[in-house]
C-alpha cells in the first residue's frame, strides 16, 4: 500500500509520531566542499515540511554549524509541529578534548550549544552520534536522564554503536527507572546489509525505531555509478567531488555496482528512479521506522519522496535481496542451519505469532 509523508510511524516504544522518511540536513551549507547554500537549503526544508514531513535530522558538527542554525531559522513560526532530531559526542572545537566524546561535561555543554544553534528551548530526539568506548555507560545513561528530567531533551537515542553496548544500555536504563533509547541510527542500505546481523534484531527486541542513514549507498545505488568509477579520478567541483570520495573509499566495486544493476532493471519495469527503488526497498524492512534522506535540489527531493509509492512485488524484492545477500555469520549462519533445526526441535512445528 503507497505511504505518504504524513502517514506517520511510532518511534520505537515511544508514542512519538515521524514521518516514514526523515530529512537528513548534512548538506545544509557548503563548509564541506560540497552542499546547498541558505536559499536552496530553505527551498529543500519546505519542500518536505509542505509535502506534510515533520522529522528533520542534524548535527552540531555539520557543515561546521551551519546545518543546526539553518534547521533552526526554517523552523521559526511551525516548531512545535517538527520533530528535531540532533546529536552530540563529535568534537565540536579542535584542540579541546573535553568538547567530544559521550562524556556529562560535553553531553551538557553539547546540549546547550544545540539549543543555542537550534534556536529552541527543547530538542525532541537527541542522539549519542559515535560511540568511543571510553565513558562509562552509567554515567552516559545518567546524563542523558538528567536533560531529559530538566526539559530541554524529550526522548534519546543512540547512533554508530554496537549492538551488546546498545542492548545493555537499553537493560540498565530500564533497571533503573532510566529514559530508555528510543531509536537508532545505523547505515543501511542494499550494499551494506550489516546492521541484520545483530543491530536490526536487536532494535527489534529492545524497541528502538531504526533510523538508516545512507540509505542510497552514497549515491552508488541512485544509478550514478558505472565500471569506468571503479578507478577513482581526481576529485573535480561539486558532485564529482563526492563521487571520487566515495570511490576512494572502497564503495564502488564489481559487487555494489552489480546490485545498482538490478537496482535499475526494476526501476525500469516501474518506470521510477533506481533511488525510489533502493528507498522502497529499505522501507519495506518491518525493522525500519524513517530512512533518512538527503538531496542538493528540489527534483532530488521530490524524486526520493516519491519512494513512497512504489510497490515492490515479491519477486522484485527476492531478486533484490538475492543480489545484495550477506553472510550473518557466526552464531547466526549456525543457528539457521538444518543441522542445528534438527538437533534442537527434530521434527517438532513450532509456531512464533508476532516474532
Amino acid at each position: 500500500m503507497p505511504l505518504s509523508l504524513d502517514t506517520y510511524r511510532l518511534l520505537g516504544r515511544s508514542g512519538l509520531r515521524v514521518s516514514p522518511l526523515a530529512l537528513g540536513t548534512a548538506t545544509f551549507g557548503t563548509e564541506w566542499g560540497w552542499g546547498v547554500e541558505r536559499d536552496n537549503a530553505r527551498v529543500l526544508f519546505d519542500t518536505y515540511v509542505e509535502n506534510g514531513g515533520n522529522f528533520i535530522d542534524t548535527a552540531p558538527t555539520y557543515t561546521n554549524g551551519s546545518s543546526e542554525r539553518l534547521v533552526g531559522e526554517f523552523s521559526r513560526g511551525r516548531r512545535e509541529s517538527l520533530v528535531l532530531a540532533t546529536k552530540y559526542s563529535t568534537l565540536r572545537t579542535p584542540g579541546d578534548p573535553n568538547s567530544g566524546g559521550p562524556h556529562r561535561k560535553n553531553l551538557f555543554a553539547s546540549v546547550e550549544a544545540s539549543l543555542r544553534q537550534l534556536g529552541t528551548d527543547h530538542i525532541d530526539l537527541l542522539h549519542l552520534h559515535v560511540w568511543d568506548f571510553t565513558t562509562p555507560a552509567d554515567e552516559i545513561l545518567r546524563g542523558l536522564d538528567d536533560v531529559v528530567r530538566q526539559g530541554k531533551v524529550l526522548y534519546v537515542a543512540m547512533s554508530s554503536a554496537p549492538a551488546w553496548e546498545i542492548s545493555r544500555m537499553q537493560t540498565i536504563a530500564d533497571l533503573r527507572g532510566w529514559t530508555p533509547l528510543i531509536a537508532l541510527q545505523v547505515e543501511y542500505s542494499l550494499i551494506n546489509r550489516d546492521a541484520e546481523r545483530d543491530l536490526i534484531p536487536m532494535s527489534r527486541a529492545m524497541g528502538l525505531g531504526v533510523t538508516p542513514f545512507s540509505p542510497l549507498g552514497g549515491g552508488i545505488l541512485s544509478g550514478k555509478y558505472s565500471r569506468a568509477d571503479l578507478t577513482p579520478a581526481s576529485a573535480e567541483p561539486g558532485e564529482s567531488n563526492r563521487k571520487s570520495f566515495n570511490a576512494t573509499l572502497g564503495m564502488v566495486t564489481e559487487r555494489t555496482l552489480g546490485i545498482a544493476d538490478v537496482v535499475r532493471d526494476i526501476a525500469a519495469e516501474h518506470e521510477r528512479t533506481p533511488a525510489q527503488v533502493a528507498l522502497a526497498w529499505v522501507l519495506r524492512n518491518p525493522g525500519v521506522a524513517a530512512p533518512i534522506i538527503g538531496a542538493r535540489t528540489p527534483d532530488q527531493l521530490r524524486g526520493n519522496l516519491d519512494a513512497l509509492q512504489v510497490e515492490l512485488t515479491d519477486d522484485q524484492f527476492a531478486r533484490l535481496d538475492e543480489v545484495s545477500a550477506i553472510r550473518l555469520g557466526d552464531p547466526h549462519d549456525l543457528l539457521a542451519s538444518d543441522h542445528i533445526r534438527m538437533v534442537s526441535h527434530g521434527d517438532m512445528k513450532i509456531e512464533t505469532r508476532g516474532r
